[in-house]
Formats: structure tokens, sequence, C-alpha cells
């Protein structure tokens, strides 16, 4: 019986081992990515977060019809009003990094809203749609 037990024990050994080997080589790796993370300047990741085009555009508008225009390259954002089409084609281009073909843009106008005996306003706000060159993307709902 005790050569049987030997070998269990040489088998239990050489797994903890490749175990052992597998963490340390995780962990390098994981130290890798930090270096090669911290490498880069911090102005880099500085231009990223505040960049001036994140606030430009301010969500997709997500609509049935604006999931139809899927099927032609179209996609509709909510921006902010004082935008022209220049800065939504360079902020799409760099936000999603993907090649814009055309935008179009249509303001919509603040409404005039009742509640009871006050009035009040609907903001209004500008929506662009923007048609993506050929092979290019975006996926605003993320699909299972």
């Amino acid at each position: 019986m005790s050569i049987f037990s030997s070998k269990k024990q040489e088998k239990n050994k050489s797994e903890k081992e490749k175990k052992e080997v597998k963490i340390k080589e995780k962990e390098k790796e994981r130290k890798e990515t930090i270096e090669k993370e911290s490498k880069q300047p911090l102005e880099k990741k500085v231009k990223l977060t505040s960049n001036k085009n994140l606030l430009l555009i301010k969500h997709p508008h997500v609509t049935e019809k604006s999931q139809l225009l899927k099927e032609y390259r179209q996609y509709v954002f909510q921006t902010v009003n004082k935008i022209n089409k220049s800065e939504i084609k360079k902020a799409i281009e760099q936000i999603y990094n993907v090649k814009v073909e055309k935008v179009r843009i249509i303001e919509i106008p603040a409404k005039k809203r009742r509640a009871g005996a006050g009035f009040g306003k609907k903001s209004g706000y500008k929506k662009a749609i923007v048609t993506l060159k050929e092979g290019y993307q975006i996926e605003i709902i993320p699909q299972k």
C-alpha cells in the first residue's frame, strides 16, 4: 500500500508545483502591465480625462428610430447647443476611434409646458446624426 500512496503524493506535489508556476506567471504579467502603464507620461493620462471632446457629446440618443438607423451606419447623439459639424466629427472620431463620413445636425427648440397654473419651459437641445465610413461601427448598447 505504501507504493500507491507515494505515487499519489508525487502527483499532488507535481500538481501543486504547476499551480504555483501559473500563479507566479500571472503575477509577473500583472506587474509588467502595471510597469507599462506607469511608464506612460502623466500628461497623456490627463489629456484623455480632461478632454474637451468628451464634454461636447452628451450621450447617445437611443430611440427606436435611432436603432433602425444603425443599418445605414448612422448613429444619433445628443450634443451641446454651441457646437458645429466639424467639432462633432472630431469628437466622435476621437471618442469612438472610428472614421466619420458626414454629420447632420437637428436643433430641437425649447417648448412651453404648463403645470397647473404655472408655465414653464422644456429646454431644447441639439441632435447630431453621424454617418460612419464603410467597415466602422459603434456599439452603443452592448449585445450579449
